[in-house]
Parts: C-alpha cells; structure tokens; sequence
C-alpha cells in the first residue's frame, strides 16, 4: 500500500502543449493530512488556509532570515524515475525574497542550509535542488528564475531559465520528472488561471543519485527570507515515485 507520503500521481504530461492520458489511479496530495509523514525544520509548519480549507506547509511566515525545510519521512529510490507535483504561493511584501527549492539530498528528514540567497539548503553539499528564485542576488540572473543547482552552492547554477510566469505574488504549479535511464531532469511551470498552459522551462542531463551521495534519500521543500521577506507556502504536493 502506497504510504501517504508517496501517493501516486499518474499524470505523466509530453514535454508538448498537449497531455498524455491519465493512469486511472486517485490523487492523494501529501499536505492533505495532517503532516504526520512529513518532517518540519526551523520555521517550517502545516497550516490550514481558511479560505479553501486546504493543507499548506509555510516554510516562512514574513519574518526577516527565516528558514524552513519539510522533508518526506519516507526515503525513496533516487536512483530509479520519479515524478512529483505541486503548487506554491509566494507573497507579503514586494520586492519579496528569497525564494524556495525542491530538493532530493543525502542527509536526512532534519537537513536545513542556510538563510537568504542561500535558499534553506546552502551547505547542503549532497543534494541536488531545484530553484524557483524571487530575489535578484549577485550570481542570479534575474529575481524571477528558475535553476538547477548541485552540491549546496546557490552562487553556480548549473543551469538557469527566467520563468515564463510571476513566481511572486500569484499562485503557480510546478511539476518535476526525473528520467533515472537518461538522468533528464525536467521542469515544468504554469499559472493557476483556466486558461494557463503548462511550459517546459528547465531540461537537464543530472545524475541526481550520484550528487546526492546516496541511493535512496529524501526529498521536499526549503524556503528561506533575508532581509527582503514573504510568505512561502507550497500545498496540493503529490509524488509518483518507489518507496527505499
């Protein structure tokens, strides 16, 4: 039986506009229980939003160098595909920092990195994580881009792209397959308006086991403040990948 942190998502969308049939298998978001299977660090915690009744984990709540990760419980197989969803708002102030990252890395459910550009996750050297950046610093393009980054140094990006929509301020949906045969990362992004489509925005060739030391390890969320602060929330989480 699938555990409640590693539901099955059957969504597997072609890299095109158009979507591949669903599996005929129920979505079970990770954020809609308690958080019981999941592992909460520094300002990191599950909240219900009282418009929509929905689970969120708020990895910041606007306070200034804040840093929150949430972790799954449960390892998986890094080194076999995997394929997770969600969504993310990001808002309060404007310019709003820092960002959050998803992340698959090595060292377990209680791992935190460090505050402000640093994403939650700098230090975090065997990881490999993916950026949706809101704060222009020194080695970022742009204050609204995503990028690949590995071994814990958000100062290199491996590879980089300015997202096609707001990052801060509106609600997005992000989904992340990983193609353990050919180490293809890819990344796809699009708004929460009924007309959006989803786009392609990061494809990258990653062996993610090997950058994150480790066969079978965690992954989840970071999200950090520095002195530009924001609200950093990430619901509706759901993966498709083997249980460790």
């Amino acid at each position: 039986m699938a555990s409640a942190v590693l539901s099955i998502l059957a969504s597997a969308l072609s890299t095109g506009a158009a979507a591949a049939p669903r599996a005929p298998h129920p979505t079970h978001p990770i954020t809609d229980g308690r958080g019981d299977n999941l592992e909460l660090n520094g300002t990191a915690s599950m909240t219900t939003r009282t418009s929509t009744g929905k689970r969120v984990i708020q990895l910041t709540t606007g306070g200034y160098k804040q840093i929150g990760s949430a972790w799954s419980a449960d390892r998986i197989g890094l080194d076999r595909s995997f394929e997770t969803s969600f969504k993310a708002f990001l808002h309060h102030n404007r310019p709003g920092g820092d960002g959050i990252a998803f992340l698959a890395q090595g060292y377990g459910p209680r791992a935190l990195g460090g505050w402000g550009g640093g994403l939650g996750y700098r230090g975090l050297r065997r990881s490999v994580a993916v950026e949706f950046d809101t704060y222009q610093n020194s080695p970022d393009p742009n204050s609204n881009h995503l990028a690949v980054v590995l071994g814990g140094n958000p100062d290199r990006h491996h590879k980089t792209a300015t997202a096609s929509i707001p990052l801060y301020g509106k609600p997005f949906a992000a989904r992340i397959s990983y193609d353990a045969g050919t180490h293809r990362l890819r990344v796809y992004v699009r708004g929460l308006y009924r007309t959006a489509k989803e786009k392609l925005m990061l494809d990258d060739q990653v062996d993610v086991a090997h950058w994150a030391g480790i066969r079978d390890g965690w992954i989840g969320f970071t999200g950090a403040t520095g002195d530009r602060v924001s609200h950093q929330d990430v619901y509706d989480w759901t993966v498709d990948a083997p249980k460790a």
